[in-house]
């Protein structure tokens, strides 16, 4: 039985397709376009915290990292998310 304070999947409006460049992708989310990369767990050394459900990313976890695409961002912009967190952003 599917629990009653959940929207359905199919009541949600389908986020915009990605455009993918050399292992990036590009993704308009909230008016902005974010360019997203996804990482392997061996090239995560560091302990982050999922700004989706924040809880942490620790060392070794396979992840995405988003930035926006802005071309004024820096380093400290980037936001380290949990897969599932990322595809699931919706209404947030």
């Amino acid at each position: 039985m599917p629990r009653a304070n959940r929207r359905r999947r199919d009541d949600l409006p389908p986020l915009p397709p990605a455009v993918h460049r050399g292992g990036e992708q590009r993704v308009t989310w909230r008016g902005r376009t974010w360019v997203t990369r996804a990482l392997s767990g061996a090239s995560s050394t560091r302990t982050y915290t999922c700004p989706g459900c924040h809880h942490p990313l620790p060392p070794g976890t396979a992840h995405v990292v988003v930035w926006p695409d802005d071309g004024l961002g820096s380093v400290d912009d980037r936001r380290h998310w949990h897969t599932a967190c990322w595809r699931a952003r919706r209404g947030r």
